[in-house]
């Protein structure tokens, strides 16, 4: 199994991305993401359980009678906050189709947040056909149904 689809595994789904969102934007209890996101409560309830087992979620009480918890990013999930701007500046520029709508998000500097992707050692941005690995890469192999 190749690392991206051992990703979507965990992440792929649209509640649990759509979870995810809510938690990176700072949204941390059940209520808010069911309200930000309109899912249901037990599919929402059944995503936390499943991105808390993969590690990406921890939960932290903040009620006891009833138990209430609130649901807190862990590192790896922290680690996602890259890669879900740039799904969303990719479906502003080329999936949304009312830009009335699209909300801008600056960065601390002022500027219109525009997430690229740079090489951690030298800076510069990440292209395709500007990467090699150490070894030979496979695709999958895909058969038709």
């Amino acid at each position: 199994m190749c690392s991206i689809d051992a990703a979507v595994k965990v992440i792929g789904e649209k509640w649990a991305l759509l979870a995810l969102r809510e938690l990176v934007m700072g949204c941390t209890r059940f209520d808010e993401i069911v309200s930000n996101t309109g899912v249901s409560r037990d599919i929402l309830a059944a995503r936390l359980r499943s991105l808390e087992g993969a590690g990406l979620v921890r939960r932290e009480k903040y009620e006891e009678k009833p138990a209430r918890y609130e649901y807190r990013l862990t590192e790896a999930g922290a680690q996602l906050f890259g890669l879900l701007h740039l799904m969303r500046d990719w479906g502003d520029r080329y999936v949304r189709d009312d830009p009335e709508n699209i909300v801008t998000f600056r960065h601390d500097c002022g500027a219109k947040l525009r997430p690229e992707l740079h090489c951690a050692a030298c800076g510069e941005v990440l292209e395709p056909g500007s990467i090699t690995s150490d070894r030979d890469v496979h695709r999958s192999d895909i058969t038709a149904a």
